[in-house]
């Protein structure tokens, strides 16, 4: 479809270079949402323009496409058109757009002239998890939908069955978006659409919560605060019922201050409202006086910013009650004001400051210290010059140049998990060729926030990212590790890249999973990522036939790979008696006259915070085991790698133990007599014990159905019984207990000659043998 639509675009509100497709504007009329948008010229694109518009949910994953109607076309821009049905929206809890183009080629000639930004970090989808190395903001205690989106992708293009489509995440510059919430009459959910920290679309489905922003905040030389702003709610409770106050929270044992505002009429805002939306936002203004917080002789306080919206008619806490954090709005750059001010206490440095990330206001109040202030701003001067584009796209320039460089024949690089551990199959081999072959040069990579494990116990190492480690790694003759590379980084002709992987497959992998349930990636992205990092792969291990089959199909993956078993389950043969079981107790602080059970589940691909950080709810009740086997027993937790929780485990003081950041589970399984773990390729390996397992799956159906899939019917051949509740785990333990934790059952049997058979404590010799 094809018409005038002769539409007036704002200045700086068009299509550019940067921001090739960009929202235009949005009207919820009865029961459907009109959004339309701007869409840059490009001569690649096939005509008439094809593709759709696509909303990703972002908590699971569903894609939604909707067709567009091309309204207007010229030299510079496309104005499209699409019609969202409000019943199929209100199915999601928050949904990032993006529009779908198909193209006659992928790159059009000006592109070859303007090569876009280099992104150290374009891996999108980088381990098994979306495992991507990703900073963690110090001061993330709060999440909400604008601030858990990744890095706005960069302009994609992806090609299948013969079709080239070109993908681009809708960018948007209205900065009262949320002024345009709708409640849906059917549900009484409000569809509130807003624009992203990163400057991007999204809408979020939601039945409470009212909007507060900052548009302007200042602080003077004496001290002063002054913030101003507006409150909005789509929901007639919040409106009509709940009295509003904002409030001043301190740390532990400050008591909580009301402060007074101004109500200010915002005749401005009256634009940004849909026509069936009756109620109005409201501005305040507020002036706030710090002094009064700096007399203390702590070193540092967090003040928070607050509006909180109370039944008035109830005393005390109400469940309508809400705390909504004063936020920056979005089109504010980050604020970050200070001043110096006397105090009883000595002198203060008081900011101003919004976060990173949920741009929530904070008052920061710490101890003055010239000498420190200067050491901070060198190192956030370098930090600066690290993460510029530039600099990143001369460190892959560089890497790349390195590669050409003689190579080092004894230069051995390992990596385990992303550099975060010193684990698993990487590991075992380390430790062989340490023992045996003394020639070879063994560097481990290693993130960051890590180094301190490899310090203490002595092992070399290289910073991931670091200058040393760039010509470490392009000049090393091996590569061997557990997860995958950053896409970026290109694999010298001379290096030789060992992918042990880490585990022996139930759950569906790569090219086997029907849809992929990951954060800051989709289906297609996830395979097509996968595909380019294990064509560079020149060995992979596998422990089984069971799982070469796989690997070879799921990873597309048609070099050698080498079938001798995991390397990391050496120890489990080696160190199986009871004289090293005592000493590794000993070395865990674990007792010795106690039964252990030892808890090891795996992350869930659709509870998560962000990419490469999931969520776990502990669904086994500690207090309920602790009650029936306390006396005779302790519970050793291990999660995931990637699960970001910190349990608080002190109402089982004595009987439950956090082992999550242990860096080597075999020493768990060889102390342990009974595993608890759901579909977790742990039991692959704690099979080669012959220790009981029991297989806590809560959640079987929807994990099965939905999130991933097996491989072969874990129902009915799983080496242990599957239970569903807490009363069954227990149930099963004294089962165990009562045959004296042997074994007896032809489906373990069966279980073990199929996937341990070649374990006998000699893979990491088969392996160095065959690669090296």
């Amino acid at each position: 479809m094809q018409a005038e639509a002769n539409l007036q675009i704002q200045e700086g509100f068009a299509p550019t270079k940067r921001r090739k497709c960009i929202l235009h504007n949005i009207e919820f009329k009865q029961d459907i949402a009109i959004v339309k948008y701007l869409l840059k010229y490009n001569s690649v694109f096939q005509e008439p323009l094809a593709g759709h518009l696509l909303f990703v949910e972002r908590m699971s994953g569903r894609e939604w496409q909707i067709p567009f109607m091309v309204l207007e076309a010229n030299e510079q821009y496309y104005v499209l058109e699409s019609r969202l049905d409000q019943a199929e929206m209100v199915k999601g809890l928050v949904w990032d757009v993006y529009l779908i183009i198909h193209a006659e080629q992928a790159v059009s000639p000006e592109e070859q002239e303007q090569p876009g930004d280099v992104n150290a970090d374009d891996d999108a989808d980088e381990g098994e998890a979306a495992e991507e190395e990703t900073a963690t903001d110090a001061d993330n205690d709060s999440v909400n939908e604008n601030d858990s989106e990744d890095d706005p992708e960069p302009e994609e293009t992806i090609e299948e069955f013969g079709v080239i489509e070109k993908k681009y995440r809708m960018r948007t510059k209205h900065s009262f978006l949320e002024l345009g919430s709708i409640v849906d009459p059917e549900t009484k959910q409000a569809i509130t659409p807003y624009t992203t920290n990163k400057g991007n679309l999204s809408f979020k489905v939601h039945d409470r919560g009212p909007v507060v922003k900052v548009e302007n905040a200042e602080l003077d030389k004496r001290g002063n605060v002054t913030l101003e702003g507006f409150y909005f709610s789509p929901f007639p409770y919040e409106n009509e019922e709940l009295e509003k106050t904002l409030v001043i929270g301190g740390p532990e044992g400050f008591e909580e201050r009301v402060i007074p505002f101004e109500n200010v009429v915002r005749e401005d805002l009256n634009p940004y409202y849909q026509e069936q939306q009756p109620y109005k936002a409201k501005g305040f203004k507020v002036h706030l006086h710090v002094k009064d917080l700096c007399n203390t002789d702590e070193n540092s306080l967090t003040f928070r910013l607050y509006f909180k919206w109370e039944d008035e008619d109830t005393a005390g806490p109400d469940q309508g009650d809400l705390a909504i954090p004063l936020q920056l709005i979005s089109f504010k750059r980050r604020i970050n004001k200070y001043i110096i001010l006397n105090t009883d206490s000595g002198k203060k440095k008081v900011s101003l400051i919004a976060r990173k990330k949920t741009r929530s206001m904070l008052i920061k109040v710490v101890q003055y210290s010239f000498v420190q202030e200067l050491k901070k701003k060198v190192r956030r001067t370098i930090t600066k010059v690290k993460q510029h584009k530039k600099t990143k796209k001369a460190y892959m320039v560089a890497f790349k140049m390195a590669g050409y460089l003689p190579v080092k024949k004894n230069l051995v690089m390992f990596e385990s998990f992303l550099g975060k551990q010193y684990s698993c199959n990487p590991r075992a081999i380390y430790e062989y060729l340490k023992e045996n072959r003394p020639e070879l040069e063994l560097v481990w990579s290693v993130d960051g926030r890590s180094i301190s494990k490899f310090e203490n116990a002595g092992i070399p190492y290289a910073k991931r990212f670091s200058i040393k480690w760039l010509f470490k790694m392009a000049r090393a003759r091996y590569w061997v590790t557990n997860s995958r590379m950053p896409l970026w980084i290109p694999k010298a002709k001379h290096t030789v890249y060992f992918q042990t992987w880490h585990g022996t497959p139930l759950k569906r992998l790569a090219a086997d999973m029907d849809e992929v349930h990951m954060p800051g990636t989709n289906t297609k992205k996830y395979k097509a990522n996968f595909h380019k990092e294990s064509s560079k792969w020149d060995y992979l291990l596998s422990p089984n036939a069971y799982s070469t089959e796989i690997f070879r199909r799921a990873f597309n993956f048609n070099k050698e790979v080498v079938e001798v078993g995991y390397p990391r389950n050496d120890v489990l043969y080696t160190k199986n008696n009871p004289a090293a079981i005592k000493e590794l107790r000993e070395k865990l602080e674990l007792p010795q006259d106690k039964k252990i059970i030892l808890y090891a589940p795996t992350w869930r691909d659709d509870q998560f915070y962000g990419k490469g950080r999931y969520k776990f709810d502990l669904e086994l009740d500690l207090l309920q085991l602790k009650e029936k086997f306390g006396e005779d027993y302790v519970i050793v937790l291990r999660m995931h790698y990637l699960v970001a929780e910190n349990f608080d485990l002190s109402p089982y003081e004595g009987f439950a133990y956090d082992f999550s950041y242990h860096g080597d589970i075999n020493e768990l399984y060889l102390v342990s007599d009974v595993m608890i773990t759901d579909y977790s390729s742990v039991f692959f390996d704690y099979a080669n014990l012959k220790r009981p397992m029991i297989f806590f799956v809560y959640d079987i159906e929807s994990y099965r159905d939905k999130l991933r899939g097996f491989y072969f019917d874990f129902e009915q051949l799983a080496p242990g019984p599957l239970v569903k509740t807490t009363d069954e785990v227990i149930a099963a333990i004294e089962k165990f207990e009562s045959d004296g934790f042997t074994i007896h059952s032809e489906i373990f049997d069966d279980f073990y000659e199929r996937f341990c058979y070649l374990e006998n404590g000699q893979s990491s010799h088969k392996a160095v043998q065959k690669v090296f």
